[in-house]
């Protein structure tokens, strides 16, 4: 017996499949999955978060629906996948508070966030709301950059003690493989295959959406989110170095690296969610989980609005609009820090570290 019903029923899915193994060549889950003739709770949700949904065992299965044998693993795997993101999740007050309304959550933490900030501006000084602000330490005339500092460090910080506890539990529920922590050549592997996507291609034709004719845009758009959230990230560590090393204050013109960083990462995470988005409207309803998607919105529309409130203050820094802006977008990263991880960001660690333990595996079954 499992934990709960749907992980009873990716038992019932993966003991057919190992019985079957047509879809063996398809994607990592299958030949992880014939490594076993059992299957316990860690292990299933390993094996769904192993999933990248690329929706081609659906696609290729005799035994899909109408059959009886009702076999749909990317749907199945998908409502485990959120189910092991509140299983794993900490605090465990926190589990459930985003399964059905993390984009309101999202949205109402932003704007109160935003609120705030441009109330502590209008206690100080109102004219600093509408005024014109221009040349070094400007951004730090709405909220003195110490308190702007503690007020973001401290959301930073929450948000990675709980990734760092979710992931925990997640490693020592899986079932680490003897030697794991030490095998570089696993880790490596798993940053080469978590860089590529490699396993959203549905076997080398691309990733099935809203039809059975595969494509290539769902990983494109991954990419551009990924590689976006990491220009914006290096723009945020180089800014940081520029303030405490070089004392010198933002913002900063527009050659300067932060600033080509932030606009390349911004372009990015405009074009990368607003693909993702798009791409989930159009998904096929038979292989997503319904239930759970509000969430996964949340956090993809939340890097976008970060994006576009960035790239919207670079734009109008130098006009009376730059303090409402400034407010906003502070808003947006803040909701987006505290929400990381209870929603869709926490999936590609959790997918990385599945990897890791993939890769061991192999190896492992090599020697």
């Amino acid at each position: 017996m499992h934990g709960t019903s749907i992980l009873q029923e990716a038992d019932r899915l993966m003991t057919v499949c190992n019985s079957c193994r047509y879809c063996e060549g398809l994607c990592a889950v299958f030949p992880a999955m014939e490594m076993r003739r059992a299957f316990s709770d860690g292990d299933l949700n390993y094996l769904a978060n192993l999933c990248h949904s690329c929706g081609a065992c659906y696609t290729d299965c005799q035994f899909s629906p109408p059959h009886e044998f009702n076999v749909n693993v990317p749907k199945t795997l998908a409502v485990a996948r959120a189910e092991s993101y509140a299983a794993y999740a900490w605090p465990r007050a926190f589990a459930g508070a985003f399964a059905h309304n993390g984009l309101v959550i999202s949205l109402i933490a932003a704007l109160s966030v935003a609120a705030f900030i441009f109330g502590f501006a209008a206690v100080s000084d109102r004219g600093v709301l509408t005024g014109i602000h221009t040349g070094p330490g400007a951004f730090y005339k709405l909220m003195p950059h110490n308190a702007m500092a503690l007020l973001f460090g401290l959301a930073l910080l929450y948000a990675i003690l709980a990734l760092v506890m979710g992931v925990r539990a997640f490693w020592r529920d899986i079932g680490e493989p003897v030697g794991m922590t030490t095998d570089a050549k696993a880790l490596l592997q798993a940053v080469r295959d978590a860089g590529e996507l490699r396993y959203l291609d549905g076997g080398g034709v691309g990733c099935f959406n809203e039809d059975d004719q595969p494509t290539d845009r769902r990983k494109l758009y991954h990419h551009f989110t990924f590689y976006g959230f990491a220009l914006c990230f290096a723009a945020t560590c180089v800014g940081t170095l520029y303030h405490y090393l070089l004392a010198r204050e933002a913002p900063y013109a527009w050659w300067d690296l932060p600033v080509v960083l932030g606009t390349l990462g911004g372009i990015g995470l405009v074009v990368g969610p607003l693909g993702l988005l798009g791409e989930k409207w159009k998904r096929d309803r038979v292989l997503v989980d319904e239930q759970r998607m509000g969430m996964d919105t949340a956090f993809i529309l939340m890097l976008f609005l970060t994006s576009i409130t960035g790239l919207a203050l670079l734009l109008w820094r130098e006009t009376a609009a730059m303090g409402p802006l400034l407010a906003l977008h502070l808003g947006v990263v803040f909701a987006l820090f505290i929400t990381m991880p209870y929603g869709k960001f926490v999936h590609g660690i959790y997918r990385f570290v599945a990897l890791v333990r993939y890769a061991r595996e192999r190896q492992m079954m090599a020697e």
